[in-house]
């Protein structure tokens, strides 16, 4: 299994509840698929660099998972389809990215501690 990272940026448009719904959607592809998630994060609304369909800002999340290769083509047409999701980028995480981002993770977590 590999290490992944995928950022995707939901229209600002919609509710709490309609983003909550749509990233419980993205998660339950994957783990359906056996991916395991390993880390979840709501960035929350940010302004995009530049205008995408009209928008000027988007709500960003950010999703850590270990999977197999094949079920990166099925999260990504799964994006494509959603017509809620402007943009998604997943990464395939080497070494040193992984080791980067558990730390990141561990300054998080402290920092949501104190």
């Amino acid at each position: 299994m590999n290490k992944y990272e995928t950022v995707f940026i939901l229209t600002p448009v919609l509710s709490d509840e309609q983003t909550k719904e749509t990233v419980a959607k993205f998660k339950k592809i994957l783990t359906d698929k056996g991916a395991e998630i390993v880390n979840e994060e709501a960035w929350g609304l940010k302004k995009l660099a530049y205008q995408i369909e009209k928008k000027t800002s988007g709500f960003y999340y950010l999703m850590e998972f270990n999977a197999e290769p094949e079920v990166i083509s099925t999260i990504e047409t799964a994006f494509r389809r959603d017509e809620k999701v402007i943009r998604f980028m997943t990464v395939k995480l080497d070494k040193y990215a992984a080791l980067y981002a558990e730390k990141r993770r561990a300054r998080l977590g402290k920092k949501v501690e104190a």
